[in-house]
């Protein structure tokens, strides 16, 4: 797995090739690479592997939440791990801006699911899911890849909920890889990528 650290300062793109076997992304997020699909529209695209720099994450005791976030969150319940493959394919929707979630991505993040490293936060309006997020947990790392939201505030709500579980469990890092306006209305901000990759290390130690 390349490392991130010798990618000169500003550049984001690592590395092209490989795979997505479960060992395989396992390893790229230890070392804090993460996969994207150079052509989403290829059943089997080469994979690009990235390292931002500077990188997103979520101060957990830093989260914003609005006034009208929490109005909102009264309305939705949130549940984990219990419609994994939806949220993924919410996520993936062809219709949104920039898809890049194809089946080959699906299906890998599915295995992890399968072996206890893909987790998805779920938010429901009545039965109805109508937002959520996934990512990988590891040790005291949680890495978030995507998230998609049908109601107002519900994807902000998925946030919350996820960093109110990480709290629970211990978490050190919450990584969101790039930062966005949506993000940084939730008090995310940007780290350089070697002291994002040293707080990586501390967060995966077992």
């Amino acid at each position: 797995m390349p490392d991130p650290a010798s990618t000169a300062p500003g550049e984001d793109l690592v590395a092209v090739g490989a795979d997505l076997e479960p060992g395989t992304l396992l390893a790229a997020y230890r070392a804090g690479l993460f996969p994207m699909p150079v052509d989403p529209n290829r059943r089997r695209s080469k994979i690009a592997w990235f390292s931002p720099d500077p990188r997103a994450i979520v101060p957990l005791d830093g989260l914003h939440i609005s006034r009208s976030l929490r109005k909102s969150m009264r309305g939705f319940e949130f549940r984990f791990d219990t419609r994994f493959t939806e949220v993924v394919r919410a996520c993936g929707a062809p219709s949104r801006p920039g898809w890049w979630i194809n089946d080959q991505i699906v299906n890998a993040y599915e295995e992890l699911y399968d072996l206890g490293w893909a987790h998805s936060v779920e938010v429901y309006s009545g039965d109805e899911l109508v937002g959520g997020l996934y990512g990988i947990g590891i040790n005291k790392f949680f890495a978030g890849e995507s998230m998609f939201h049908t109601a107002t505030d519900s994807s902000k709500a998925a946030l919350v909920g996820l960093v109110e579980w990480l709290k629970t469990t211990g978490a050190t890092l919450l990584d969101v890889q790039w930062q966005t306006d949506h993000l940084a209305s939730l008090g995310v901000v940007e780290i350089d990528r070697a002291d994002y990759l040293s707080r990586l290390r501390e967060a995966i130690k077992p």
